[in-house]
């Protein structure tokens, strides 16, 4: 095949339309266009009166036309992860099964290292009962949530897949998750994203295959010590919370794929002087839009209806050294409470593969610098979260209930009881309050000088009947568990890896992480 890049395609374009692009583009016949195949495809929206999709394609020509087009031959990678079979005494054993645990897992079934995958959760068809009845009725179950269970929190957002760097590594976990059932556009769109409805399924692909490869995964068993003999680790303690009853598990390999959430085990690891430090993360709420404004705005009012529901990515440097910026943006999803401990209000930004929802969200956040927690202490970050996540339970009233906003409100101060918003997507429901009473001091003031700065930005984003729930705190960890340059931490035999131990941020980069402190467990090996 052949790559053609700076193909110019109409909205709604065809296959005809593409080959007779490439053709001109060629100077040949479409005619002698056998197959062709988008390898790379994004939205030109910069004028609002000739929106268009520019395409990187792979053609297959003619025998006879070959040779005229050598210079630019393209072979297509589907890859995924591939490697000669290793033997290895004892299991390594992987704790969470997020996209870092999951990749890990994979990675290291794959090797023939046959890993055993510790998850506290439930698999995702009994998790997807356990959330939605959260949502319907304020229930919580800690182990089983938005933030627990097969698949992490990942399985219950967007499913964006960006990445900062694309390498090696970010093409072999999205052909990974296109071939466990994501849907084809993820090979080649700028903006891939796979929606929560599909990661529900590829997750227990990925499970399945990660077993009939020799692997484990135990559900609803929760590692709660570990064993520690000459700074290297021995064994794990885990309870089973299905009969509560403990058991231990050898190895020389822990890969610890903790979520941003796992505060119990990071207090844990923190009583045998695992080495911990402070990190810089954000905080804020989760701004509600209507999500035809959003559109009127980027693509203009009389835009086509065949244009997919628009996004944004937003930021504006303050004054007071705050930065102020857009996070996770879902076009037509929903915000969705995320809480994974009582008493503790936790929002989301949730959306379908379609994304064909009325309202668009994203989180909307204010840098907090490790000044801002108040203390030295390894886990002050984790304590700094908490605390104005019980501020926001309480100020809704109990059962999760969340306190919300309109952003004219919110600016100007008008009566609270009198305010008129358009309907939200969060669920069990929110109370209109004054969302201050929930926030830091000085993430309420950012947001008060950032909201029209960011409307002049985006015309719309902060128009008065947009909402603002609070509170959005788990965008990333507050921590990292220190590792080496061989990814093993203080205690030798422990890998700390993925968002949770502060070294990603999002499905992509951690499954990343994952992929390669295996690969470094593999080399290690003889």
């Amino acid at each position: 095949m052949i790559k053609v890049d700076e193909i110019s395609l109409p909205i709604g374009f065809t296959e005809k339309e593409i080959k007779e692009n490439c053709a001109k583009k060629l100077k040949i016949s479409s005619k002698n266009i056998k197959n062709i195949e988008i390898i790379k495809l994004s939205l030109d929206a910069r004028r609002k009166n000739n929106i268009k999709y520019i395409a990187s394609v792979a053609i297959e020509i003619d025998e006879k036309l070959q040779s005229k087009f050598k210079h630019i031959e393209f072979k297509i990678d589907r890859a995924g992860l591939e490697y000669k079979q290793k033997t290895i005494e004892k299991s390594p054993i992987i704790v969470g099964f997020g996209p870092s645990g999951m990749f890990s897992g994979l990675a290291l079934a794959r090797m023939g290292l046959k890993p055993i995958i510790i998850e506290q959760g439930k698999p995702v068809d009994e998790r997807i009962k356990d959330v939605e009845k959260f949502w319907k009725e304020g229930k919580l179950n800690r182990f089983s949530n938005v933030q627990f269970g097969e698949g992490g929190a990942g399985t219950f957002s967007d499913g964006k897949l960006n990445s900062n760097t694309s390498n090696n590594f970010t093409r072999k976990v999205i052909n990974e998750l296109y071939n466990m059932g994501g849907p084809k556009e993820i090979l080649y769109t700028a903006k891939p994203h796979i929606g929560s409805d599909n990661l529900q399924k590829i997750v227990k692909n990925i499970r399945e295959e990660i077993i009939k490869l020799g692997g484990k995964v135990l559900f609803s068993c929760k590692m709660t010590e570990i064993s520690v003999k000459n700074n290297k680790l021995s064994e794990i303690i885990v309870l089973n919370l299905c009969n509560n009853e403990k058991f231990t598990l050898s190895t020389n390999h822990l890969l610890l794929c903790l979520g941003h959430s796992a505060r119990d085990t990071f207090k844990m690891l923190f009583t045998h002087n695992i080495l911990i430090k402070q990190k810089p993360f954000a905080i804020g709420v989760r701004i509600e839009q209507s999500q035809k404004k959003i559109n009127d705005a980027q693509y203009g009012k009389n835009y086509d209806k065949r244009l997919p529901n628009a996004d944004y990515k937003l930021v504006v440097h303050l004054p007071n050294n705050r930065n102020v910026f857009s996070f996770c943006m879902c076009p037509g999803g929903h915000v969705v409470a995320s809480s994974s401990a009582e008493e503790e209000i936790v929002t989301n930004g949730m959306s379908f593969y379609a994304r064909d929802g009325k309202n668009a969200n994203a989180a909307l956040l204010v840098n907090v610098t490790t000044d801002d927690f108040g203390s030295n202490h390894p886990l002050a970050g984790i304590e700094f979260q908490s605390k104005y996540e019980k501020l926001a339970f309480n100020l809704g009233g109990g059962n999760f209930v969340a306190p919300a906003q309109s952003v004219g409100s919110f600016l100007k101060g008008k009566r609270i009881n009198e305010i008129k918003t358009l309907s939200t997507t969060y669920r069990p429901d929110i109370k209109i309050t004054d969302i201050s009473k929930c926030l830091p001091s000085f993430v309420t003031e950012s947001l008060k000088v950032a909201l029209p700065l960011l409307d002049n930005k985006l015309k719309g984003f902060a128009s008065e009947e947009n909402i603002l729930i609070a509170i959005e705190s788990r965008s990333s960890c507050p921590i990292t568990i220190v590792r080496d340059e061989n990814f093993q931490s203080s205690i030798k035999g422990i890998f700390p890896v993925g968002e949770g131990a502060g070294y990603a941020g999002g499905i992509i980069t951690s499954a990343q992480d994952g992929i390669k402190v295996s690969e470094a467990i593999y080399n290690s090996l003889n």
